[in-house]
């Protein structure tokens, strides 16, 4: 069961923080990326990288949770949280930072998962399904940077 936990981490990992077979990690997309980029629209109803990084913190807590029960978010609201129309980059450093938190809280909650939860069909596919998300939510991001900085 050890291999299996490792295995869930290490995918985890290289999604979030570090290089993967894929590109860059969604924290690596988020490099450089100031305030008023992570506000801007790359078109109308669409969502800005702001959105995307709490959408990707919230669905490490609904992971998590899934996972370890209790807790909650620590924003109100679920799923899609729509951002500010200004902000400056302390805020947004505090929306990465709580990004960073969920993570880490997110690691814990598998590095924690006992035996039996690692046989789990239903916990293994939230805890790899995660991973998936982080790598999807990045290509967005890249995207959206590219459109927002043309």
């Amino acid at each position: 069961m050890n291999d299996v936990r490792s295995l869930l981490l290490a995918n985890l990992d290289h999604a979030f923080d570090k290089r993967g077979w894929q590109g860059p990690s969604l924290r690596q997309s988020l490099r450089g990326v100031s305030a008023e980029e992570a506000l801007r629209r790359p078109a109308e109803m669409r969502h800005n990288i702001w959105e995307l990084v709490l959408h990707a913190a919230y669905w490490k807590y609904r992971v998590r949770r899934k996972l370890r029960g209790g807790a909650f978010f620590a924003m109100k609201g679920t799923n899609w949280f729509a951002s500010p129309s200004r902000a400056d980059e302390k805020s947004w450093r505090d929306v990465i930072r709580l990004l960073d938190e969920e993570h880490g809280l997110l690691r814990d909650a598998i590095a924690s998962m006992t035996p039996a939860e690692l046989r789990d069909p239903k916990k293994l596919r939230v805890a790899y399904g995660v991973a998936a998300h982080d790598v999807y939510h990045t290509g967005q991001i890249q995207l959206v940077k590219k459109l927002v900085r043309r």
